[in-house]
C-alpha cells in the first residue's frame, strides 16, 4: 500500500510535542488538519499513538518504541533531499583519478600530492597519463578529472580554463641555435613533435606555411620527456611549454629560447563530467588542483 511519507514529518512532530496543538503550530498547520493526519496514522499503524491522559496526550508503548527511529529516517531524508555542500578535508576518505601528459604530471604532481595530504591524509591520489580516447575515462567514471590543451564540445562534460602557458623552443646547450633562434633557422631545423596519436604534424605548421616556411618533423613521440631526450642528443628541436615543461627541461639540462612565431600560448584546462557539478568532494578537488597551478606556475584567476 502506497505510504505518504509527509506522515512521518507529523508524527515526530506528535511524539515531540505530545500534544494536537503543539504539532500544528510546530508544523504550520491547523489543529483540525493535525487532527486529521493523527486519525490517518492510527488507521495505518493500528496504534492509538497519543492517549489522553486528563488534560494532556501520553504516547503508547508502541510510539514511544518507534520514536528514535522515526527521528533517524527524517535525518536521512532531510541529508537525501538536502545534501550537504561543505566537505571536511580531514575526514574525507576518497580515491580521485586525474589524467594529464608527463610535462603536466611531471610539475603538477608534487605539489598536489603535498598539498592534498597535508589537509585530506585519508584521500588517495592516481594520476594517469594521456589516453588515445578524449573524455571516455570522464564518461565511464575512471577519470575524475582531465587536464590538458583541450575542451570538449559535449553538453555532458564541463571545462574551466586554469591558466595559458607561453610556448618555447628547447635544445641542448650547445645547438647552433641557442645563440640565436630566427623564424627562418626554426624551420631548417629539424623536429621532434609530441603527440598522443602520432600526428605528424600540429598548428605551428599552419602558421610556417602562411609564412612559405615549412619544417621538417623527423619523429614523432608520445611524452615530452622522450622527445627532450632525443633533443638532449642531437640538433632536433622539441616545442613545448615554458612553466609547465620546466622541471623536465632543467633536468635534462637542455635550454631554451623564445618560439619566433606569433603563437598564443597554450590553455591549461580543467575538464570533467556533469554528473560531478555539485559534488562537495570533487569540488574540493578541483580546488586544491587550482591552487596547486597557481604556486607552480603564477598562472592567472580562472576564467571560466
Amino acid at each position: 500500500m502506497p505510504v505518504d511519507l509527509n506522515l512521518l514529518t507529523s508524527l515526530d512532530a506528535l511524539l515531540s510535542e505530545r500534544s494536537v496543538m503543539g504539532a500544528a503550530e510546530r508544523l504550520h498547520l491547523s489543529s483540525p488538519a493535525v487532527s486529521r493526519t493523527l486519525g490517518r496514522l492510527r488507521k495505518l499503524t493500528g496504534d492509538d499513538i497519543l492517549v489522553r491522559t486528563g488534560r494532556s496526550m501520553t504516547p503508547t508503548p508502541y510510539a514511544l518504541a518507534i520514536r528514535d527511529d522515526v527521528r533517524r529516517l527524517i535525518r536521512q531524508a532531510h541529508d537525501v533531499l538536502i545534501p550537504r555542500r561543505e566537505v571536511e578535508p580531514a575526514t574525507l576518505d576518497r580515491i580521485f583519478t586525474i589524467q594529464c601528459n608527463d610535462a603536466l604530471a611531471t610539475s603538477l604532481a608534487p605539489v598536489l600530492v603535498a598539498g592534498i595530504h597535508a589537509q585530506a591524509p585519508h584521500v588517495r591520489l592516481r594520476i594517469l597519463g594521456e589516453s588515445t580516447v578524449d573524455t571516455g575515462g570522464l564518461r565511464q567514471g575512471h577519470v575524475d578529472l582531465e587536464l590538458g590543451t583541450g575542451r570538449p564540445s559535449l553538453s555532458e562534460f564541463r571545462s574551466e580554463t586554469l591558466g595559458h602557458d607561453s610556448l618555447t623552443v628547447a635544445m641542448r646547450p650547445d645547438h647552433p641555435c641557442g645563440k640565436s633562434l630566427d623564424l627562418f633557422s626554426y624551420a631548417a631545423e629539424q623536429h621532434v613533435l609530441v603527440s598522443r596519436r602520432g600526428r605528424l604534424t600540429d598548428p605551428i605548421d599552419d602558421l610556417l606555411a602562411a609564412e612559405g616556411l615549412r619544417r621538417r618533423v623527423v619523429a614523432t613521440v608520445a611524452s615530452l620527456t622522450m622527445a627532450l631526450r632525443i633533443a638532449g642528443c642531437s640538433d632536433m628541436l622539441v616545442t613545448t611549454t615554458a612553466l609547465i615543461s620546466r622541471p623536465i627541461v632543467d633536468s635534462l639540462g637542455l635550454i631554451t629560447r623564445p618560439l619566433p612565431l606569433p603563437v598564443p600560448a597554450a590553455p591549461i584546462n580543467c575538464t570533467w563530467h556533469q554528473r560531478n557539478d555539485s559534488d562537495a568532494a570533487h569540488a574540493w578537488l578541483r580546488e586544491q588542483v587550482r591552487a596547486a597551478l597557481v604556486e607552480i606556475c603564477r598562472v592567472p584567476a580562472a576564467t571560466g
